[in-house]
């Protein structure tokens, strides 16, 4: 290679770095898009404008300076803000929304404590397979990793719990970021996603201007290239901030059966003699209207076993739906269909299945699909894809054909048999302490028909899913898979605010039944209202 070569590629090369380097710092963008200095605008506007077309209706929170701009704009725009009193039941809370609602949960809290503080109930979203927004603060753009008050690496932090996790650089990047981040959430198996929001990205220009101005007119050549360098950065931080971009939700990716699964699905369904279907959380999950569901299930009359969020999805007393003896059931069962059903400790990590049974899984997520399957159980068909539409499907295809009926009268039967003696166990008198069982017939007794039940604990929750019965789909809410012990209430549903966390919501009939069954021990129940009293004795 010739001197010209040579002086060639170094020109090119020198020629490529500088134009990186004008890309890194924002030149070649603020070229063509305006930094409007006196606009009064600011980032918190953005955040809500995206929150309010996606139809979210809530966001909860610990005030915090870092996220104020989030939270008045949210306010200004009709967006209720519900301030509790820690994070972690802000996200609890959030999670709720986002299982009951089937939209994204919204919490935001303020930087490095506000934002470990919610690490426990981001896992129990995650496990939950709840989509759920986390807005965080954090320090300013050029602090960041310089001490700054509460800054630490949130972004490390939530890698391994949130499905996308973004740290936003610019005013201009918030729009996009945060529709992706909403998409993303409700894409897939659902789940948490995490944004941070340095703090110099959500007040107005003049704001952070101040922040940014040199105390002192700077000296020398390296003084004059900080104040260039800070001034280009400010003016990079808000460059094309205003302008109009599309607020209208992306697309959401949800994986659905092929034709030949379901045909496959289809044949086995309609030689079994006697199938059972567990029903799982992921089931309630939308596109598919939990009535519609509903329908199919009651069309392909087959045997159900409810479990998390899909508890009440036949009603109150569905013949179809058996509540006690599934260790029985599947014993005897010639198929079995795991809608959304995970083989994990609840099923005796597979144990419980008949290996004679043919066995079809379903399920969003590969992982939880083949759970211990190279140990336990082998499914006859294992289908990644969404389990409400794959039930509408299988149900329009075997239209006119029913289980034989003799199969779900005798699990009902057993039921009743089970039913019987646990209502016996509830009758019995205790010397001191409360009958569980007594509690919650007599709480189940009063329930209006539109109640939305939590139940928390361990042995209580368990007591509770086999003799409280939720009247309809999305009537109940547990600490779903992680067992995270944190609100347990009864919100009566003509209420028309959304419930104080950590209470129960009683009418006074309830609160008296309580009273009676309390004998000689206070009886742990809080009343649903704003100043909690512990109900006496």
């Amino acid at each position: 290679m010739d001197i010209y070569g040579v002086l060639g590629c170094s020109l090119g090369a020198a020629l490529g770095g500088l134009i990186l380097v004008c890309y890194k710092l924002g030149l070649l963008y603020q070229l063509f898009h305006k930094t409007e200095r006196q606009s009064p605008r600011h980032g918190g506007e953005s955040v809500a404008e995206v929150l309010r077309t996606h139809g979210v209706k809530f966001v909860f929170t610990l005030v915090g300076g870092h996220i104020s701009p989030i939270l008045v704009a949210c306010e200004k725009m009709g967006i209720r803000i519900v301030d509790t009193r820690h994070e972690a039941t802000a996200v609890f809370a959030a999670d709720a929304v986002a299982r009951l609602s089937g939209t994204v949960g919204v919490a935001a809290v303020t930087a490095g404590p506000g934002l470990t503080n919610t690490v426990t109930a981001v896992k129990n979203a995650q496990m939950a397979e709840s989509p759920l927004l986390l807005i965080g603060g954090a320090a300013a753009t050029l602090l960041q990793g310089r001490g700054a008050l509460q800054d630490i690496d949130q972004m490390s932090l939530f890698k391994p719990l949130c499905k996308f996790c973004a740290s936003v650089r610019t005013v201009r990047e918030i729009v996009p970021t945060v529709r992706k981040a909403l998409a993303i959430a409700q894409s897939g198996t659902p789940g948490p996603v995490f944004i941070e929001f340095p703090i110099d990205t959500l007040y107005p220009y003049h704001v952070v201007e101040k922040e940014f101005a040199p105390k002192n007119t700077p000296k020398g050549l390296m003084g004059k290239i900080i104040a260039w360098y800070l001034k280009n950065h400010l003016s990079n931080l808000f460059a094309g901030a205003w302008e109009t971009r599309d607020l209208s939700p992306l697309p959401v990716h949800i994986p659905h059966a092929t034709e030949d699964e379901v045909q496959r699905c289809v044949e086995l369904v309609s030689r079994a003699k006697k199938p059972v279907i567990l029903l799982g959380s992921q089931a309630t999950l939308p596109p598919t209207p939990a009535d519609d569901i509903r329908n199919a299930l009651e069309s392909l009359g087959i045997p159900c076993f409810l479990g998390g969020m899909s508890r009440g999805m036949l009603g109150k007393n569905s013949p179809l739906h058996i509540r006690q003896n599934r260790r029985d059931a599947l014993k005897d069962a010639d198929l079995v269909l795991l809608a959304g059903t995970v083989c994990d400790f609840r099923l005796s990590y597979g144990r419980v299945l008949n290996r004679r049974s043919k066995i079809i899984a379903v399920n969003r997520d590969k992982s939880q699909l083949l759970k211990n399957s190279d140990m336990f159980w082998k499914p006859t068909v294992a289908i990644q894809g969404d389990a409400g539409s794959f039930l509408l499907r299988l149900s329009k295809a075997l239209k006119g054909h029913r289980c034989p009926e003799e199969w779900p009268q005798k699990l009902k039967e057993a039921d009743d048999i089970k039913e019987k003696a646990n209502r016996a166990k509830a009758d019995e008198k205790t010397e001191r302490h409360l009958n569980p069982l007594s509690v919650l017939h007599h709480v189940d007794e009063l329930l209006a028909e539109d109640s939305i039940i939590v139940a928390d604990g361990g042995d209580f929750v368990g007591s509770a899913a086999y003799i409280m019965r939720p009247r309809g789909p999305l009537r109940w809410l547990d600490p779903a898979l992680f067992w995270v012990l944190k609100v347990l209430y009864i919100w009566k549903g003509e209420s028309p605010q959304p419930p104080p966390m950590c209470s129960i919501h009683l009418d006074d009939a309830t609160a008296a039944i309580l009273r009676q069954n309390a004998h000689h021990t206070p009886a742990y129940w809080w009343r649903g209202d704003r100043v909690m009293k512990p109900i006496s004795t």
